[in-house]
């Protein structure tokens, strides 16, 4: 199940993890987003304790979306030791999300 990121809850459950983290920037409206949505909650559950996974809605949390310069979504940021570690712009396949996860494990 993916967690609900937002300006307050980042820092303390993205770049304080010790885990991987899988961030998913979206928005309601996005007709791409909701695409890849599903996605992103599968991979929260395929991968449950070993990474956490969030969506963060880039309307009502525009301060996060700002820092990492989100200009584009669906964006997903892949974060490990509270760093970017790899980025994917666009809607794509699981295979590729989970290619660019895998490395980070």
């Amino acid at each position: 199940m993916a967690l609900e990121f937002t300006d307050s809850n980042f820092d303390e459950l993205v770049l304080q993890s010790d885990k991987p983290v899988i961030v998913d920037f979206w928005a309601v409206w996005c007709g791409p987003c909701r695409m890849v949505g599903p996605i992103v909650e599968e991979i929260g559950k395929d991968y449950e304790g070993q990474v956490v996974v969030g969506k963060l809605d880039v309307d009502h949390n525009p301060q996060t979306a700002v820092k990492f310069g989100i200009r584009n979504i669906p964006t997903i940021l892949f974060f490990k030791d509270g760093k970017i570690a790899d980025k994917q712009v666009g809607a794509v396949p699981k295979q590729m999300l989970l290619k660019k996860l895998e490395g980070l494990l």
